[in-house]
């Protein structure tokens, strides 16, 4: 069963496919199949403390030995909307209607795993409450950095909504923070070629907003640009971190930008004296190896694993972990991550909210299979996605053991990383 997450069924996999892939059929989705791949939750999250099993109840507190609350913290998650309570985020205007079938297949699945029950009705509203409901009901929930998205820009510092897919105002992210401050803290978004990216940045960074979040792939940012040389000076200035996605993007449309992704970018503002936390641990696609004279593809977790590896980036560059149990992701970048315990101290946890909670990512039957997880904490797993998701990524990370052996991610990586400067802005 679907709400089992061992997505077994062929049948139901060969259906997948074909909606994705064929746009007559797609415009006909039935809502049962968006909330199959979406969020087909069985329970509310107030509920989990009387409806859970106490096999399930035992590996939440397993997962938390060693974890101080005070310090617990997620330095990845998505903040989204469509501006219908004046946030003034935006979508474009492609995932609101069937005429690109794919986009708004993904929409609507992102929209149900987010649960928005009607995503043209309050979306903006219902995100933010669904989130907050998620992360109170889990004991000692600790703090989530909330993301905002800047627009796509060209060279010349515009913005482009054509090539911009999702945008997330930096004011939404702080008020949603302000509104909510034991549960969320900002993050900004500022497009480094924007004629007024400095100032924005002075602005935000004097309030004491400390972490700037980038997609390169999907923003149209070159981070070795010389264009962002006095970006970085004043990150510097102000002692702020860059979160950037690293790897191949696949969660929004990125119109072949696919090579900003490239890991060996992060050379430039990591040698400009910048802490950089490589989002998802670079973990899909393959780049240049910009290092070679023949530029041959190369995976891009290596690439990272290459950085990583330089002792002058060694107090500079870290990875968060967010996406890493996805199915494609999971297989030799997670297990390698968990035998590397030499990299453990520059692990970050990111929850990559809401992806957790889409169905089709998630498949503990791999899990079980590959020996990560055994099959009681796999059931107990599986009861504890249906009430919170977000708990539920928490939970099988701390679980996710290598074969044969019992060496998992330690507490340090789910807490605020010492290594890092704060992040709690006076606003």
């Amino acid at each position: 069963m679907m709400n089992q997450l061992l997505w077994k069924s062929r049948a139901l996999r060969a259906t997948v496919i074909v909606f994705a892939v064929s746009g007559s059929l797609v415009a006909v989705v039935p809502g049962c199949l968006i909330t199959q791949l979406g969020g087909a939750f069985e329970h509310e999250p107030e509920e989990a403390d009387t409806g859970l099993s106490p096999e399930a109840g035992t590996l939440i507190e397993r997962s938390f030995e060693g974890i101080d609350s005070t310090r617990l913290f997620d330095y990845h998650t998505h903040l989204v909307g469509l501006g219908d309570s004046g946030s003034g985020c935006q979508v474009n205007s492609r995932v609101l209607s069937w005429s690109n079938p794919f986009a708004r297949f993904r929409f609507l699945v992102y929209a149900s795993a987010s649960g928005i029950d009607e995503p043209e009705a309050g979306a903006d509203v219902q995100y933010v409450e669904r989130l907050a409901r998620l992360a109170r009901n889990i004991e000692g929930h600790g703090k989530y950095l909330l993301l905002a998205l800047d627009r796509y820009h060209t060279e010349d510092g515009n913005p482009d909504p054509e090539r911009t897919e999702y945008y997330t105002p930096n004011e939404y992210a702080v008020t949603v923070a302000v509104k909510h401050p034991d549960l969320f803290v900002p993050a900004v978004s500022i497009h480094p070629y924007r004629p007024d990216a400095i100032p924005e940045l002075e602005r935000w960074a004097k309030q004491g907003v400390k972490v700037v979040k980038w997609i390169p792939s999907a923003m149209g940012i070159d981070l070795s640009s010389i264009k962002c040389e006095r970006f970085y000076r004043v990150m510097r200035k102000h002692q702020m971190i860059l979160l950037t996605h690293a790897g191949d993007e696949h969660a929004v449309e990125t119109e072949g930008g696919q090579e900003l992704g490239n890991p060996l970018l992060l050379r430039t503002p990591l040698d400009a004296g910048i802490k950089v936390i490589a989002a998802h641990a670079a973990s899909l696609g393959e780049s240049a190896d910009l290092d070679s004279p023949d530029k041959q593809p190369v995976h891009n977790f290596d690439l990272l694993l290459r950085l990583m590896s330089e002792e002058k980036y060694l107090h500079r560059l870290f990875a968060d972990i967010s996406a890493i149990p996805q199915f494609n992701r999971m297989d030799r970048v997670l297990q390698t991550l968990l035998q590397r315990e030499d990299l453990h101290p520059r692990l970050i946890n990111g929850s990559d909210y809401p992806l957790p909670a889409v169905n089709l990512l998630i498949r503990l039957g791999r899990f079980v299979e590959a020996g990560l997880v055994t099959e009681k904490e796999s059931e107990a797993l599986a009861q504890i996605y249906n009430y919170n998701p977000l708990l539920f990524d928490f939970v099988l990370k701390r679980t996710v053991r290598l074969p044969g052996a019992d060496q998992g991610f330690p507490p340090s990586v789910f807490m605020r990383h010492e290594a890092l400067p704060p992040v709690a802005p006076a606003y």
